[in-house]
């Protein structure tokens, strides 16, 4: 392909990569969206291995037929419970492909004029550097999200100022890279440091944590690729680069904001997975009250309005298809069903609203926290389907909890709460939950799965 139809293939490529951020912003839009976003991959790809530029087309092909194989592979054996960390590895390939493309870049340097030269030791340098941090941190987060590394954060003396010391040493570094005009010994001790600081800056974090941090590393991963964009003098990467970049800020900055959070305080290390007591140090007051799930039938049953709010343990239960006919069945009989999603449920942002849509629930009763929270008062039953610290009343009554501030689903407010939940283990912020004691909570034990189908037997 000539260079004027590689530059219309890029700009009709990156067009399709922002219809497609914005289709996947709705959910009756995303399955058009992904449509798009793969209609700009496809194009992208054939315009830049049939380039003019191109060489080894073969090696080319090899790679992308393994590559291609083993991502359907992938795609086609993960659950939904593991896409989170299915991402977070994801993010670690983009990590490392920065890295070595900032040294390919280095070592094969391409033309440039003379008065670039510095520029472009500067892309590579930052390339590598951002590279290097992204690939450890996303092996980290994906350690952490399927339990091979602790959820709880590491926290080593003066942690801060190690940070900062990464940082400073390797600015010095590329000082001196830049200075003598490039240096394998620079750019080789920036790499390790990079690596450690990648990987000290997300196991620091608490699993608490953890969405925001997806979201970051997703950012991270795309200004890496805008990096390598740079480094090779390609558009697109750049602009797809940018969009990923940015929208991973953005999302990032929207999950702190529903959690309360500041982002520098999650990347300075978020509180863990350890129960920790309360600004009282009591215990809750009260004792639990058990139902079965035939009593959950006939409550909901006679009831106008019910919400539900899902969690991690719906997912973890496979449990959103039993959710699916149950809501059927109520809104058969007349009873108004909703859902309360709440911004970090699961283990990434709009986890819950996948498995809904998956299971085909109607997109127009599955309602954002902001939407519904003033509507629990006026609510007859609430279920709480495997959701935790997203319903925990300590956020608002307790300023001493460590999630004090945090926006949450005001399910307390309605007139009966029915948690589904296989024991009273705490969630993943390890805060113990007042609101398994209410006089109007009744727990359902047992896995979230099994338990609705029963109630839906009934119902």
């Amino acid at each position: 392909m000539s260079h004027g139809i590689v530059t219309a293939a890029y700009i009709v490529a990156a067009i399709m990569f922002i219809l497609s951020l914005a289709g996947l912003s709705h959910q009756e839009s995303a399955k058009r969206g992904c449509y798009l976003g793969i209609a700009g991959m496809t194009i992208a790809l054939l315009a830049t291995v049939f380039s003019q530029d191109a060489h080894g087309l073969g090696w080319v092909i090899l790679a992308m037929i393994i590559g291609g194989a083993v991502g359907l592979y992938q795609a086609k054996k993960v659950e939904m419970t593991q896409m989170p960390e299915l991402i977070a590895m994801l993010h670690s390939f983009v990590g490392l492909a920065a890295v070595l493309v900032g040294f390919n870049s280095y070592i094969y340097p391409i033309d440039v004029a003379y008065d670039m030269h510095t520029i472009h030791l500067v892309e590579v340098f930052l390339g590598v550097f951002i590279g290097a941090v992204t690939f450890t941190g996303s092996l980290v987060a994906w350690g952490k999200l399927n339990g091979k590394i602790a959820s709880k954060p590491l926290v080593l003396p003066n942690r801060h100022l190690l940070n900062l010391g990464a940082l400073v040493v390797s600015l010095l570094l590329l000082f001196w890279f830049v200075g003598v005009g490039g240096s394998t010994f620079a750019l080789v001790v920036m790499t390790i440091i990079a690596l450690a600081f990648g990987y000290h800056l997300v196991a620091s974090i608490g699993g608490a944590d953890m969405p925001v941090v997806i979201s970051m590393l997703n950012s991270y991963s795309g200004w890496a690729a805008a990096a390598a964009g740079f480094m090779l003098n390609n558009d697109l990467l750049i602009v797809t680069g940018a969009l990923v970049g940015s929208s991973g800020a953005i999302l990032s900055y929207i999950m702190c904001q529903a959690m309360n959070r500041k982002f520098l305080s999650v990347i300075g290390g978020g509180f863990g997975s350890d129960p920790v007591a309360s600004s009282s140090d009591e215990a809750p007051a009260g004792e639990i009250q058990e139902i079965k799930p035939e009593a959950v039938a006939d409550m909901l049953k006679n009831a106008s309005s019910v919400i539900i709010t899902p969690g991690y343990g719906m997912a973890v239960a496979h449990a959103q298809n039993a959710v699916a006919s149950l809501t059927n069945k109520l809104r058969a009989q007349g009873v108004n069903v909703r859902f309360g999603i709440h911004p970090v449920a699961g283990r990434l942002p709009g986890h819950m609203n996948v498995l809904l849509a998956e299971a085909k629930v109607p997109y127009d009763i599955v309602l954002e926290m902001d939407e519904i929270n003033d509507d629990f008062p006026e609510t007859d039953v609430v279920l709480v389907i495997g959701a935790n610290d997203t319903v925990n009343p300590a956020a608002v009554t307790d300023p001493g909890s460590p999630i004090a501030g945090m926006p949450v689903l005001h399910v307390w407010e309605a007139q009966n709460v029915i948690v589904f939940k296989r024991s009273m283990k705490s969630g993943y912020a390890g805060v113990d939950n007042p609101l398994f004691y209410n006089e109007n909570t009744k727990m359902c034990f047992g896995d979230a799965k099994a338990t609705l189908e029963e109630v839906d037997k009934y119902v």
